[in-house]
């Protein structure tokens, strides 16, 4: 009798953890919905002490639902029209912050001066989900012309209308 009132508990709990645990919460995402949109607005400037890259955080999945899990960014650098090599993988730390970093910034400082790079980002959530890769910024790396030297500036004269 005891063990029958064990094996009829043991069910019962079975049952109620089978009930409230199991079940589709949501509809299924195919993958390609749930990767991150790609990021469109990738651009490089030479900085004397290397190429920096800026890009916008997507906010949305490529099925446009709100993204809330980031996990990181990969940036890949091409030389001339080589084929694009991994440069360095970012983590995003934000996600529990109430307000989030918008923008992101790195610096190439291995760029070298006089040498023509092309630069992709691919974004991936912490599921890995991964973005298609962004657009392309194409820069070929100069140190930025130096500020007039106010010491021989010259003012030019203004001429006389005629």
């Amino acid at each position: 009798m005891i063990s029958m009132l064990k094996a009829m508990r043991a069910l019962a709990l079975a049952a109620v953890v089978v009930i409230i645990g199991c079940g589709v919460k949501s509809q299924p995402v195919p993958p390609e919905q749930a990767m991150p949109e790609r990021i469109v607005g990738l651009a490089a400037a030479s900085q004397k002490n290397g190429v920096m890259l800026s890009w916008e955080r997507p906010d949305r999945t490529a099925g446009g639902a709100k993204m809330r899990d980031l996990g990181s960014f990969e940036i890949d650098r091409a030389e001339n029209t080589g084929a694009f090599r991994p440069l360095v993988d970012i983590p995003v730390t934000d996600l529990d912050r109430f307000q989030q970093q918008q923008k992101f910034t790195y610096l190439d400082a291995a760029a070298e001066v006089g040498h023509h790079y092309r630069y992709q980002v691919i974004s991936s959530t912490l599921d890995a989900y991964r973005s298609d890769p962004s657009n392309e910024a194409e820069i070929t790396h100069q140190l930025p012309k130096p500020p007039p030297n106010p010491e021989n500036f010259v003012i030019p004269q203004p001429k006389p209308l005629p």
